[in-house]
């Protein structure tokens, strides 16, 4: 195997996939260059550029974390809540806190022929 950054091995599919199309407008630029266009001819109209590939990496975990404090200060707040979610504010203040930092290490992917978008949560 030859060695590529964790990133572009995790995203394979995704790489070939820009490579070839870059290989192929490579190409035609060759091709273009060699025969040569009569002064009538217009060229011929651009074709789209091909898929965009989006990869994100979001650092949420220490995100939640540095705002945890926030959360416990605010957390009496609750008891001026309406009566149907007043019941334990500091236990509503974990379980929130717990349910966020699960999130640790989801992998979002939306693939669409226009475009691959894949977001990572740390």
């Amino acid at each position: 195997m030859i060695y590529a950054p964790r990133a572009i091995r995790h995203f394979s599919l995704a790489a070939a996939e820009a490579r070839a199309q870059r290989t192929e407008r490579a190409v035609q630029r060759l091709v273009q260059q060699k025969t040569a266009l009569a002064p009538a001819q217009a060229p011929a109209p651009r074709q789209a550029q091909g898929r965009f590939v989006l990869r994100l990496w979001l650092p949420l975990t220490p995100i939640f974390l540095l705002l945890a404090p926030f959360a416990l200060l605010l957390a009496p707040c609750l008891y001026f809540a309406p009566p149907a979610y007043r019941h334990r504010p500091f236990a509503t203040v974990f379980g929130v806190g717990a349910a966020l930092l699960s999130l640790g290490g989801a992998l979002v992917e939306v693939d669409t022929p226009e475009a691959l978008v894949r977001i990572r949560i740390f």
